[in-house]
């Protein structure tokens, strides 16, 4: 009896080495998700964060074309000047850059124009140092010189719009497709709309403070209401039910 003893230790060893070794062998089976693993799962389905609407500086620009032989501004042209300068008056962040021609065929005329320009700007109430002239030469000889007005402001942009990174039916690519998930661009176009469409930026991002009630609408309003006697007669009665 005493001789079986060793064995049975020596096989219990052996037994407990074996499953040592396959525990280790399992854990080395153990997937180790990395970084690049989720990349994926982190694009939002939501087309509002996958486009998002971003408030930054951006320019206003119009175009003022100049003949060779005449100088000065037609009746479109001034009014489309008188409405340039009072939206550098209500969202301009800088100084409005008039970018004449020089050295062209209309350099003369173009000179001219930009005088009735400026005067047209002063009276509408743009300062004098608001503006700021430079002459350029256009690189294309082909190029129609014109007045280039433009003045910085804060706008709403969106996009870019019309990236198709992946397929939209059923292909081994596409990943969401089986999962019923929204295609990469859906979405973009009502984003950049919208972008385009909002008259003040920072609507997108907090609330106009109140304005003062119109006292005199609301003094009409509660003199009517206490001025109107309640209808006595049966077109009163929302119901007969009751007393």
């Amino acid at each position: 009896m005493t001789s079986m003893k060793p064995a049975r230790a020596t096989r219990g060893f052996v037994f407990g080495a074996a499953l040592t070794c396959v525990s280790l062998s399992l854990g080395a089976c153990t997937h180790t998700r990395g970084a690049g693993d989720d990349v994926t799962a982190s694009i939002s389905t939501d087309y509002r964060q996958r486009h998002p609407i971003a408030i930054q500086e951006g320019d206003h620009t119009i175009v003022v074309f100049v003949g060779n032989g005449r100088g000065g501004l037609t009746t479109t042209q001034r009014a489309d000047v008188a409405a340039f300068g009072q939206g550098w008056l209500r969202e301009g962040t800088g100084s409005i850059i008039a970018e004449v021609p020089a050295d062209t065929p209309n350099a003369r005329a173009a000179g001219e124009t930009l005088r009735e320009i400026q005067s047209l700007l002063a009276a509408g109430g743009v300062p004098q140092r608001g503006v700021i002239v430079k002459p350029y030469r256009p690189t294309d000889p082909r190029a129609f010189a014109a007045i280039r007005l433009i003045y910085p402001k804060v706008s709403a942009v969106a996009g870019p719009c019309g990236l198709w990174p992946e397929d939209i039916g059923p292909s081994i690519k596409n990943k969401g497709y089986l999962d019923n998930k929204p295609y990469w661009n859906f979405g973009c176009a009502y984003q950049r709309n919208l972008a385009a469409m909002v008259e003040n930026p920072s609507d997108l991002v907090q609330p106009r403070p109140e304005t003062p009630p119109y006292a005199a609408r609301r003094a009409t309003t509660f003199e009517a209401y206490r001025t109107t006697k309640p209808e006595s007669t049966d077109k009163a009665k929302v119901s007969n039910v009751g007393p």
